[in-house]
């Protein structure tokens, strides 16, 4: 039997994910005194701490949280997929759980190199080939293949957040609030960090930009698009829209970050990411 865990990158709660027959074990979000997991705190309650000036900060998932759902299902073969190693420390918190525990050939640990709107794809897909009979191997083989065929783009709308967490130079970021430029990052292959892909004036623009890069990619029937955003649907809508245009019979589904990512992309932030059925 196989038994998939993930975390809240994945953007599903505990509740949510156990009723999908999987576990996610949610990362860990500090603001003010207030000291919360992921998708489980008030957004609304968040972005006006983040209004009054509170700065929000994250760390990966307890490693107790971990080794205890390793525990639960110790005489399953577990894939672990996690958000990708590099932007956050969940990858190593499980590969750490999974040493501490005495079936470990069983576990197995899987880096997706990506986050939120392919992670969720990649965890939905993983479920619905456990519950049609595949194999753990038939599964991390399809993982691998899928964590291939999978790009990421962030537009932030605040400097400061990508400053504070390394994201940007100081110059970089300064220039841009100055200017009032938006920048556009993109993620590398190895899913370790965000590269600067490009900088235009407004959200269109940098959508554009993005759009005329991935025309080589052929984008359409085979491809998923997420459009997340940090509470800027409207935004995320004028997104898609341009992407609908662009692209044929591509599905375009619309996220909302969780208080982890919006902690480090920033508030109204926009991620766009596609990844191959």
């Amino acid at each position: 039997m196989v038994q998939i865990i993930t975390d809240s990158s994945s953007l599903y709660t505990p509740e949510e994910a156990r009723a999908a027959g999987f576990e996610a074990v949610p990362l860990c979000v500090c603001i003010g005194d207030s000291h919360e997991r992921d998708l489980l705190l008030d957004m609304d309650q968040y972005y006006e701490k983040i209004d009054r000036g509170l700065l929000p900060t994250t760390s990966q998932p307890p490693l107790g949280d971990v080794l205890e759902a390793f525990e639960t299902y110790k005489d399953f073969e577990i894939i672990d997929i996690s958000m990708a190693d590099g932007l956050s420390g969940t990858y190593q918190t499980a590969c750490g759980a999974r040493e501490m525990t005495d079936h470990k050939e069983r576990i197995h640990v899987f880096n997706s190199r990506t986050l939120c709107g392919p992670h969720q794809y990649m965890v939905q897909t993983a479920q619905k080939m456990k519950e049609s009979g595949s194999t753990a191997q038939e599964i991390l083989a399809w993982l691998c293949e899928a964590a291939d065929n999978s790009e990421s783009f962030l537009i932030p709308q605040d400097f400061s957040f990508l400053k504070r967490g390394g994201r940007l130079t100081p110059l970089a970021a300064a220039t841009g609030s100055v200017l009032k430029l938006k920048p556009i990052m993109k993620l590398t292959r190895d899913g370790k960090r965000l590269d600067k892909f490009g900088i235009k004036r407004t959200m269109a623009s940098a959508a554009e930009s993005i759009i005329a890069s991935l025309k080589d990619r052929h984008l359409g029937k085979d491809h998923i698009l997420y459009i997340s955003h940090g509470n800027a649907l409207e935004d995320a809508q004028k997104i898609k829209a341009l992407f609908q245009r662009a692209f044929q019979d591509l599905e375009i589904r619309i996220l909302e970050l969780s208080a982890a990512f919006v902690a480090q992309g920033g508030p109204r932030c926009v991620a766009i990411q596609y990844i191959r059925r």
